[in-house]
């Protein structure tokens, strides 16, 4: 659709796409976890997690409890695991029934404490092991004091054991990957042995089910595959973005040699130019890292770099050799210009350049 403003689209049909692509490799038993953390990458964490919930998936994840609550009241009924869970936050977790990742010994501590004052009996955690991403998690020395105090703390259940992978998408990794797996298995095992139940467990993310089909165990979680990325150029092929940021061209400049353009004077014309200013800046997740030529839109198909430095509302770009006037589109990326392609060429990765977009980029929902 041709818009009129700056606008990021949400293409539902997409998603659906990519989520039936990713769980294709899966059997039948195999749950599983939606991660719509960051506003769904981004996106629209409410719309997307909508849709998945209508394609089956058994959990969503986010990374804060407020991401978690802002879903509840949205009307999310289905299990909710909070990825990184703070002290603060753990009596809002429970209001919210929400389900928190249980990391280390303080956040355990605390956090049954605060299930016993509300009087929970078998609240359901998650508890996340260290298998070498050495961000979050117990590790392996720790697994005694989990087998000492797990089996007395009755306020709690674990409804899953879980770890993060380093490095699944790299194939010259794969023998730390495998060790990372058998690691993760010993400690489940070495968990799951004082426990009158079996948690289910999950490692594996959105490359793992593609690279390593013996880490799906019970549950995976995917997160950006579902937005269209794969982190390899062959699974990009096979995924299709669900984002698209377009804008509008506001004014078109004709500027003569020399004359230079934007902040610090930052690109000077070589010749006679059309200079067209758009209604995205910085503000907006458009990095300064993509103007002075790294980033381009794409008018009428065809691309328009960036022309001296982002500004906060606004940037430029070069429409010298198109056909254009105020008020067409701009797409900055979408299924044409892919944001791995864009990322790459800023130097960093799809993840970033997807989360980076700002809320007050309005969100269309198309396809649905």
């Amino acid at each position: 659709m041709q818009t009129q403003q700056s606008v990021l689209e949400i293409d539902l049909q997409a998603l659906t796409h990519n989520y039936k692509f990713i769980t294709a490799t899966l059997s039948e038993e195999t749950k599983v976890m939606a991660v719509v953390k960051a506003f769904g990458y981004g996106s629209d964490a409410i719309a997307v997690a909508r849709k998945l919930i209508d394609l089956g998936v058994s959990y969503v994840a986010v990374a804060y409890a407020d991401e978690g609550i802002a879903l509840r009241k949205a009307g999310i009924t289905l299990p909710i695991l909070v990825l990184h869970t703070l002290p603060i936050h753990c009596e809002r977790i429970i209001d919210a029934c929400l389900e928190p990742a249980i990391y280390s010994s303080d956040i355990l501590a605390h956090f049954h404490t605060v299930a016993q004052k509300k009087k929970q009996t078998d609240y359901p955690v998650h508890i996340k092991f260290n298998t070498g991403l050495n961000r979050l998690g117990f590790g392996k020395e720790e697994l005694p004091y989990l087998q000492e105090k797990l089996p007395r703390m009755n306020a709690l259940k674990v409804a899953s054991l879980f770890s993060h992978l380093v490095a699944s998408e790299d194939p010259s990794e794969a023998a730390f990957t495998q060790h990372q797996i058998k690691q993760f298995k010993e400690l489940a095992d070495g968990v799951e042995k004082i426990l009158p139940h079996r948690p289910w467990r999950h490692q594996s993310n959105t490359s793992a089910i593609f690279n390593y089909p013996e880490a799906h165990f019970d549950m995976v979680r995917t997160g950006i595959g579902l937005y269209g990325y794969g982190n390899s150029d062959a699974l990009n092929q096979k995924l299709r973005p669900v984002a698209t940021l377009k804008t509008v061209i506001t004014q078109i400049h004709e500027v003569a040699a020399g004359e230079t353009v934007g902040y610090n004077r930052a690109y000077t014309a070589a010749g006679p130019e059309r200079i067209a200013t758009l209604a995205l800046g910085h503000a907006d997740g458009i990095s300064r890292a993509y103007g002075n030529g790294v980033g381009q839109f794409l008018i009428q198909g065809t691309p328009a770099p960036i022309v001296g430095n982002v500004c906060m509302d606004m940037l430029m770009v070069n429409v010298t050799n198109i056909d254009c006037k105020a008020g067409d589109e701009a797409i900055f990326f979408g299924s044409e210009q892919p944001a791995a392609t864009l990322s790459k060429r800023a130097h960093t990765i799809p993840y970033e350049l997807l989360t980076a977009i700002s809320q007050r980029v309005t969100r269309v929902i198309v396809n649905a």
